[in-house]
């Protein structure tokens, strides 16, 4: 669910367009993360791809950033890499996104958006949710398999982003923007 807002942001862009804008910009961070993922995964198996987004991930989701001009990133309630820990913000939307997803919304219809204050200047904040997917369960799910619990560990030691079923929400794309 967007929140749209009617109004003309810095004379530049309705709320509207940023929205579009950062709809394709989780849609081509989302799809390089996901291609490469599943390359590492055929490539080597899961604890490839452990490796793989240990080492890969940041970097394309700063490409994005980069060329876009955008912060992008990832962020969830249960962290991997403590990197990646929400902001009040965003936490706020991911226990949004809970609750909508336990009031029977599907979590790949989960986006959201807003203008907020920060440090006395305007700023586009979006966040999308990251359905988990039946391939997700393989580094995410309940039941590991030894090798992949052992790379877990040691790449990530306060790990948390375990125990997740086919459709929980693992986590949610972020963007923000200065206006």
């Amino acid at each position: 669910m967007v929140t749209l807002l009617a109004t003309t942001l810095s004379g530049v862009a309705t709320a509207g367009e940023l929205d579009t804008e950062a709809r394709g910009l989780v849609k081509e961070f989302g799809s390089t993360l996901k291609g490469q993922l599943v390359g590492a995964m055929k490539e080597g198996g899961p604890v490839h791809a452990i490796k793989f987004c240990n080492l890969s991930a940041p970097g394309i989701a700063a490409d994005v950033a980069a060329a876009s001009h955008w912060e992008v990133g990832r962020t969830s309630l249960k962290l991997r890499s403590e990197a990646n820990a929400p902001d009040q913000w965003e936490l706020k939307v991911l226990e949004q996104f809970e609750a909508q997803k336990a009031a029977g919304t599907d979590p790949q219809k989960l986006e959201y958006s807003e203008v907020i204050e920060q440090d006395g200047k305007k700023r586009f904040r979006y966040m999308k949710a990251i359905p988990t997917q039946e391939a997700c369960l393989k580094c995410h799910g309940s039941t590991l398999a030894p090798e992949v619990e052992a790379k877990l560990d040691e790449l990530y030691p306060n790990d948390k982003a375990r125990g997740f079923s086919e459709g929980d929400i693992r986590g949610a794309f972020t963007l923000s923007k200065p206006l």
